[in-house]
């Protein structure tokens, strides 16, 4: 993190593997769940089915003395089942490793008695042993693996003891003979080594050559000479290629045993070679200089061109960890739709694949050396919707403006990190926001706080858009809770404490079609609320399995939206393409293509609602369909304290807040605002009825009127949209930066300290707005 400019500024490793390092909650995308603490399968235990009806409190096998009980009794009964399940898997886990490690002992130990007692059987056993073991070590003994690396004994270095030990065992047997081929096999084996390490050391030099300071995306880059990649084999997979060239020569080492034959062991020995030698041939002449692709300092003297000629004016500043691409993604439409050249600025190298679709230009500058190009182009205001250990390396930039537009607010104290204080303004959604900031006295000052409301709201569809129900009469539930967090507030998932309660009350009700939608770091941090997440899946899966099959025609036509989709958002790009090859592929796109790929997306969503069975429980999972079609589908919501429901208001649909919190619920409306125009369900999801029943009957639905009241505060006033406030906010930084900036050339870096102060009273008026 870099505090003075100094600790890992020009860092270019790549990314936070582990998210934000400052701030932000949620995290989506493609992110991986993790098993269970002990590793072992997902599954669903016997504590699923023993659990008391949570609406009657009577248990399925006849007995019960309520809800309480019920939730108590699930508790006791899947925790002592987890503790089983991860001491079975525990077991497993600690023989797999134990039989790797006596099979690999084995082999070698049967390739030693193969010399000190010559027989063929010995010799080849010993050493297919080894090698067989060897490949499938890690598919199920990665522990083991990591041990041996540890120890020093990589996959070349285990491999090499072999083929020593099978040299030795083919002296024995009489196969080396003085003269002819036996006599050249072992400079054939040491040679396939020696070419294996050469090609290692020619391919990290193409490698390290092809990594440029800069990575682009919807860019042209045709002046810097990219090309494909190398062939994966000789460029990257090092381990794959040891492995066949140990197989070949294995194989026939071990028929020469057999048969008493050199030939055998020599024709594969000295193929390996002379495919090992084109190999390092090819890739040594991507290093000649008319195959390299532009150096670094030709590559940034080609950036400041580029900036020169597209003279950006607003850009979007991200760096995060693998799974936070969404908090990027979601505001891309808006994005693009800001007066002037847009420009989306990135940190990690892998991060620029993570982003979706969209034709603003995308810059990834991994480091801070080299970010600071920026600071002689036209760019004039950064947007932060996130914050990140790397944020104050571009906040140092003097010619820029800040504004922190953050990737979704709620009640949580998240949504009001003293972080924020770092920048020139911070931009929330309605008054709510600001006076959240007011109250948590963080350092942000009031007049910096600028309302701009949430313009990526737009899809979401008003209550109005259709009857409760829809035409078939049954209820559609998304029941969207979030993930555990980094904290142990135990208010801050209904997952662990009340997911499977809730989802059992709704599935009781015939007429209800239940959306289940996880937040994607599920169990990330607390592998309890991975298994609960597994549960209630199961729970999900069981209740639709054998319900109505879907319409051939919908399915057919889902796979054509399908098809259309991809065909806009397919990159077309190799398996083993590096950055240089994607930034070849992913130039300048064509016109329009953001809007064709609008459209596809807003069609294929379509014909998958179509295709879903009527009454289906589903669990949505992935990042199509995304949230705000799911939000369009359904009639209520079940959520958690997030920002899942400030976004679910611009509806003003029914919905109900899990509180999980331990508070009473007075006590729980007034410490999240959020909550007071919603249901309260306690743990047990005794309330479930209760809310499905305002919602088929209106009439008696008494918060309509909070809702709507609640959206303005949260969300701010319908006129002017959104979008144009947000565009006017962005113009009237950009004019501070501008101030800041003559400031800066007429009185010199002194006048930086005052300047800008005082001239955003001029340009924003007393109470600091736009």
């Amino acid at each position: 993190m870099l505090v003075d400019g100094v600790d890992d500024a020009n860092d270019d490793s790549g990314a936070h593997e582990d998210g934000d390092a400052v701030g932000g909650s949620r995290a989506g995308g493609d992110a991986g769940r993790r098993p269970d603490a002990a590793g072992g399968p997902p599954g669903v235990d016997e504590a699923d089915t023993l659990v008391l009806d949570p609406v009657t409190g009577s248990g399925r096998s006849g007995t019960g003395t309520g809800a309480a009980v019920a939730v108590h009794r699930a508790g006791r009964t899947g925790g002592e089942a987890g503790l089983r399940r991860q001491r079975r898997a525990a077991l497993r886990h600690r023989a797999g490793s134990a039989a790797a490690l006596v099979l690999l002992a084995a082999g070698c130990l049967l390739q030693v008695l193969g010399i000190a007692y010559p027989h063929a059987f010995l010799v080849v056993a010993g050493a297919l042993l080894g090698l067989l073991t060897d490949v499938l070590l890690p598919y199920g003994a990665q522990q083991v693996v990591r041990e041996l690396r540890r120890a020093q004994l990589t996959p070349p270095v285990r491999q090499l003891l072999r083929d020593a030990l099978l040299l030795g065992g083919l002296g024995g047997l009489g196969v080396l003979h003085p003269a002819g081929a036996g006599a050249l096999l072992p400079g054939a084996v040491l040679l396939c080594w020696v070419l294996h390490f050469s090609i290692q050391a020619v391919a990290a030099a193409v490698r390290d050559r092809r990594r440029l300071p800069v990575v682009t995306r919807n860019i042209d880059t045709s002046a810097l000479r990219l090309s494909p990649a190398p062939p994966a084999l000789f460029a990257q997979r090092a381990t794959v290629r040891l492995t066949a060239v140990a197989a070949l020569t294995t194989a026939g080492m071990s028929a020469a045993a057999v048969s008493g034959d050199p030939v055998w062991a020599s024709v594969p020995a000295w193929g390996c070679c002379a495919g090992l030698l084109l190999g390092t041939a090819h890739l040594a002449g991507r290093l000649l200089p008319g195959r390299r692709v532009a150096g670094e300092e030709e590559a940034l003297a080609w950036l400041d061109g580029w900036l020169a000629e597209y003279r950006p004016t607003v850009g979007m500043y991200f760096s995060g960890g693998t799974t936070s691409a969404y908090q990027a993604n979601m505001w891309l439409s808006t994005l693009a739709e800001l007066e002037g050249r847009p420009l989306i600025v990135l940190r990690e190298r892998f991060m620029v694949q993570k982003i979706d679709a969209t034709d603003v230009p995308i810059v990834c500058i991994p480091k801070v050396s080299h970010l600071m190009h920026l600071e002689h182009s036209t760019l004039k205001v950064l947007l932060h919707p996130a914050n990140s250990g790397k944020t104050s390396q571009v906040l140092r930039i003097p010619t820029l403006k800040h504004a922190f537009i953050n990737h979704g607010e709620s009640d949580k104290l998240s949504s009001c990190n003293p972080y924020a204080k770092a920048y020139d303004q911070v931009w929330v959604a309605g008054e709510a926001a600001r006076e959240r900031y007011r109250l948590a006295e963080v350092g942000v000052d009031d007049k910096d706080v600028v309302e701009v409301g949430r313009p990526q709201l737009a899809p979401i569809r008003h209550a109005g858009a259709r009857a409760a129900g829809g035409g078939d009469g049954l209820l559609t539930v998304l029941y969207a809770p979030t993930w555990e967090g980094f904290t142990d507030d135990p208010g801050n998932t209904s997952v662990l404490t009340a997911g499977e309660n809730i989802v059992r009350a709704l599935l009781a009700d015939p007429r209800v079609r239940l959306l289940y939608k996880p937040h994607p770091m599920t169990g990330s941090i607390d592998p309890r609320a991975g298994a609960a997440d597994r549960r209630i899946r199961a729970l999900v899966h069981r209740a639709g399995a054998g319900r109505a099959q879907p319409d051939p025609e919908a399915v057919a036509a889902l796979e054509e939206a399908t098809r259309a989709l991809e065909e806009l958002t397919r990159a077309d790009l190799r398996q083993h393409a590096d950055e240089v090859e994607r930034m070849l592929h992913q130039q300048a796109p064509a016109p329009g293509r953001a809007q064709q790929t609008a459209e596809a997306l807003r069609r294929w969503e379509e014909a998958y609602w179509a295709a879903r069975p009527a009454g289906q429980h589903q669990v949505v999972d992935g990042p199509r369909p995304g949230l705000f079609s799911c939000f369009n589908e359904a009639d209520v919501l079940v959520s958690d304290v997030s920002s899942v429901v400030s976004d679910y208001l611009s509806s003003e649909k029914p919905y109900a807040v899990v509180n999980t919190s331990g508070m009473d619920e007075e006590g729980f409306r007034r410490a999240f605002p959020t909550v007071r125009a919603a249901t309260v369900l306690g743990p047990d999801g005794a309330g479930v009825p209760g809310l499905l029943r305002t919602v088929r009957h209106p009439e008696e639905d008494a918060l309509a009127p909070a809702r709507a009241a609640l959206k303005v505060r949260l969300l701010g006033p319908a006129e002017p949209p959104s979008l144009v406030r947000f565009d006017k906010a962005v113009q009237a930084l950009a004019r501070e930066a501008e101030v800041r900036a003559r400031h800066l050339r007429e009185d010199g870096p002194d006048a930086a300290a005052s300047g800008p102060d005082q001239a955003r009273v001029g340009v924003l008026g007393e109470d600091g707005r736009p």
